[in-house]
């Protein structure tokens, strides 16, 4: 059964972040009036740790129009990478500039990753952004999944 896999306390790793006001732990504080922006440049990135490994299943991302991670690149390691080093591409999304919060299922799009036995990490690589300097507004980050014990 599909659970919340992000909390309060969950490690989140950032490229950049635009000012102290809108830091990454917005991301997770469930609130709809804060938000994490990078500074311009691309790529830019989330990167969430586990520490238990899960399976994620789907990401829910409510972005502010006009400064969307429009090309995604969605890369985990898997526990036997331990220092976390080897990324390997789980699948791509594509959001759509708009406001509304927008859900993608996270199935492998190649056979080469195998995520049965779980990951111990997540990264969000923000490849293109419909801002003309790159920058990324992400209002909430859901992340649902299973938890391998």
């Amino acid at each position: 059964m599909s659970k919340s896999l992000l909390n309060p306390d969950t490690p989140i790793k950032v490229s950049s972040t635009l000012e102290k006001s809108v830091g990454k732990k917005h991301l997770v504080d469930n609130n709809p009036e804060t938000c994490w922006t990078s500074q311009q440049g691309l790529p830019q990135y989330v990167q969430l740790g586990f520490p238990d490994p899960v399976i994620p299943e789907t990401v829910q991302l409510t972005f502010q129009g006009g400064f969307v991670g429009t090309r995604c690149a969605v890369k985990v390691t898997v526990p036997a990478s331990t220092d976390g080093s080897n990324w390997q591409l789980l699948t791509y999304i594509f959001p759509e500039d708009i406001n509304r919060r927008q859900e993608f299922s996270l199935k492998p799009e190649s056979s080469a990753v195998d995520i049965s036995g779980g990951i111990n990490n997540m990264r969000l690589e923000f490849e293109e952004s419909s801002d003309f300097f790159g920058r990324i507004t992400l209002y909430d980050l859901k992340l649902q999944g299973q938890t391998l014990q």
